[in-house]
């Protein structure tokens, strides 16, 4: 499934995906990150990230897209 699956208006789907580091596990508890959530959200699925369902070949975006998220994950280390 692509991401025009999940941002669809005909077809509402309220769940994220997002993908981060696995840094630890401990019975139930697992440590991640750079996870693109807020404290406290549900978690539903786990899943590993295996490159053959990943992009094939060069993945392509306006500049604008570039540029609107070039600080993103700075800005969201600094606000932790």
């Amino acid at each position: 499934m692509t991401d025009r699956h999940h941002r669809n208006p005909h077809r509402p789907n309220r769940l994220g995906v997002s993908v981060c580091r696995l840094r630890s596990v401990n019975g139930l508890a697992i440590k991640v990150e750079g996870l693109d959530a807020i404290d406290g959200t549900p978690v539903v699925d786990i899943k590993p990230y295996m490159r053959e369902f990943g992009p094939k070949g060069e993945v392509r975006q306006p500049v604008w897209a570039s540029e609107l998220m070039a600080e993103y994950w700075h800005a969201a280390k600094r606000s932790v």
